[in-house]
């Protein structure tokens, strides 16, 4: 959800509008005739604010004891606080409508994948498999299928990231550890899936401010009604009581991934991907910090080895 969304500042940021993603192609392609992507100042901004926003409210929803719950009150009110501002914007070209569509699917099993990991796994654990799997995927598949290609330079820095924030993930032994990694590398998968869906449909809605809006507002109520249905009681219940800080969790949650959607319409989609998990290094130091999960010195190394990558993406 995007507050003052009329006189926003990002209003006020050009965005590619056309629907032919070959345009937006020949939009990254140099006088001597080489295709490739740059990430800009404001692109890199609201990249990195995303990523602590989404590490916040990933860390919010591994401590707390009823996920599902705060899981449906999370998005539930990114849903109703996106339908509020909806009215006063353009609808996105219909263009757009199929990856709205798919990205509300590949949303749907991010989220059940990302509550199986969470209830098997450390948060220092499965949120660094999945972030990182996600961008790896995305750079595998978005030259053929966009177009987009990459500098040697900044591609060494995609792969340097994405390795970094893996290898985050290296933890002792534990009973339920391959039941983990696996919900991990699955939520990846939704992940990068979810991410190409949003990256080709901003460009193609001609209005990436209402299809971050219709986008928040769908995701979130196949869950809100699938709970609703079922659980009625007991949703209504965490919202009186302990829910109510997923309610602020939700806003956030919105605005996190609204500003990466944004960002999708101004840069190319991997390496702005892969900036995007650096949260990874602030869901460590919360596993460490505040979960109590052991972080050491090979996370230590993994984490420097993200910032290397982020470098080298924007030489």
């Amino acid at each position: 959800m995007l507050a003052g969304y009329r006189g926003c500042v990002l209003c006020k940021v050009p965005s590619v509008t056309t629907a032919d993603p070959s345009v937006f192609a020949a939009n990254l392609t140099d006088p001597r005739g080489r295709h490739h992507v740059n990430l800009n100042p404001t692109v890199v901004g609201l990249v990195l604010m995303a990523a602590v926003l989404h590490a916040a409210w990933n860390t919010f929803l591994k401590v707390s004891h009823e996920r599902t719950l705060v899981l449906v009150l999370m998005m539930g009110t990114g849903s109703l606080a996106c339908l509020v501002c909806i009215p006063f914007v353009a609808r996105p070209a219909d263009a757009s409508w199929p990856f709205l569509f798919w990205s509300v699917v590949f949303h749907v099993g991010y989220y059940a994948t990302l509550l199986g990991a969470y209830r098997w796994g450390d948060l220092s654990q499965v949120y660094p498999i999945a972030r990182g799997t996600g961008p790896l995927l995305v750079v595998a598949v978005s030259a053929p299928l966009l177009g987009e290609s990459l500098e040697p330079v900044e591609m060494l820095g995609v792969v340097a990231a994405c390795l970094g924030v893996a290898s985050l993930a290296h933890a002792p032994s534990r009973e339920h550890r391959g039941r983990a990694i696996g919900f991990a590398l699955a939520t990846g998968v939704f992940i990068a899936s979810y991410t190409l869906a949003d990256g080709m449909g901003v460009r193609a809605s001609g209005n990436p401010l209402s299809y971050i809006l219709w986008m928040n507002f769908l995701e979130g109520l196949p869950l809100l009604v699938f709970v609703g249905l079922r659980r009625p009681r007991a949703l209504m219940e965490h919202v009186r009581g302990p829910g109510r800080k997923a309610l602020v969790a939700g806003l956030l949650a919105a605005l996190a991934y609204g500003l990466v959607i944004w960002a999708y319409s101004l840069g190319a989609i991997a390496p702005i991907a892969a900036l995007r998990e650096t949260s990874v290094v602030l869901a460590a130091w919360a596993g460490a910090r505040l979960l109590r999960e052991p972080f050491g010195r090979r996370r230590t190394v993994a984490a420097a080895v993200v910032a290397v990558g982020i470098v080298l993406m924007n030489v």
